[in-house]
């Protein structure tokens, strides 16, 4: 299946319904340079990978839709599974990224492929509106670390579970192996994935 068009809120309704694995939206307007710019990796993203459902929304000429997802700005690229956002991308991407973000982070990390690169299993709790979950997330993707994301806003009972293990509820926070890291930071990431500094972010 090639990028599917949105031409009103009816028909994306309609394809989110008949759908029970992952759909890929991306939310695009012509306004934006950074859209305009990022609008022709995305389509080539969908039609490299015509097995992933992947739906093209111009926020312009389609209302609303993107609003209901926490969307406020062009280009967003969004994983949805039976409703619920599993992975958001914001700004300018290559198709390289789209295909490693939504295909090739798998949602458990200690697969024989993740073994072979020698990342531990890695859990990453975050919110809704948190700009450092974003940029955990973006810095685990750059470095190709596979990882599982519990959002505790969408996911209440993630919230009472991560207390229970670290004592506090802020994200971003991360498990490494088991080992817990509060907040965005960064040489104790490398430390316990082994990155070498400065690759990366």
């Amino acid at each position: 299946m090639s990028l599917i068009q949105i031409q009103e809120a009816a028909d994306f309704d309609r394809i989110l319904q008949k759908h029970k694995d992952a759909v890929v939206v991306g939310f695009f307007g012509s306004f934006s340079s950074a859209s305009r710019d990022t609008e022709d990796a995305f389509r080539k993203f969908a039609s490299e990978n015509t097995d992933q459902t992947t739906l093209f929304v111009d926020v312009a000429e389609v209302k609303g839709i993107h609003k209901r997802y926490g969307v406020t700005t062009v280009p967003t690229v969004i994983s949805v599974t039976e409703g619920r956002v599993i992975q958001k991308i914001v700004g300018k991407q290559d198709e390289d990224y789209y295909t490693n973000a939504f295909l090739n982070h798998s949602a458990v990390s200690n697969s024989s492929s993740d073994k072979k690169k020698g990342f531990p299993p890695v859990t990453l709790w975050v919110g809704d509106s948190c700009p450092w979950c974003a940029r955990v997330k973006t810095y685990l993707r750059k470095n190709r670390v596979p990882f599982r994301e519990v959002n505790i806003s969408r996911d209440p009972s993630g919230a009472s579970s991560l207390q229970a293990k670290t004592g506090q509820t802020g994200v971003p926070q991360l498990s490494i192996g088991g080992r817990y890291i509060v907040g965005f930071d960064k040489p104790k990431i490398d430390e316990y994935l082994g990155i070498k500094p400065n690759n990366g972010e």
